[in-house]
């Protein structure tokens, strides 16, 4: 278990959870790993001049798609 664990990132780890907390139906929650997922991702990134040329992984672009039609579902009811 420890080599799997050896080649993932932080951020991997997040988007698991904040996935899981989608799955839950827990809104508080992902959002506050969202904000972790953020913050894990551009750490180190920026400064003067900085250009964000990476683009969104997939997982993370279902991740939040899944997110915000749990809100939406959540204010609909």
């Amino acid at each position: 278990m420890e080599e799997q664990n050896e080649h993932r990132r932080l951020g991997d780890l997040i988007l698991d959870a904040l996935e899981l907390a989608i799955e839950q139906r827990d809104e508080v929650v992902a959002a506050l790993l969202l904000q972790a997922l953020d913050l894990a991702m551009t750490r180190g990134a920026g400064g003067k001049g900085f250009t964000e040329r990476r683009s969104m992984p997939p997982a993370i672009a279902r991740a939040l798609e899944r997110l915000e039609a749990l809100r939406r579902d959540k204010q609909a009811h």
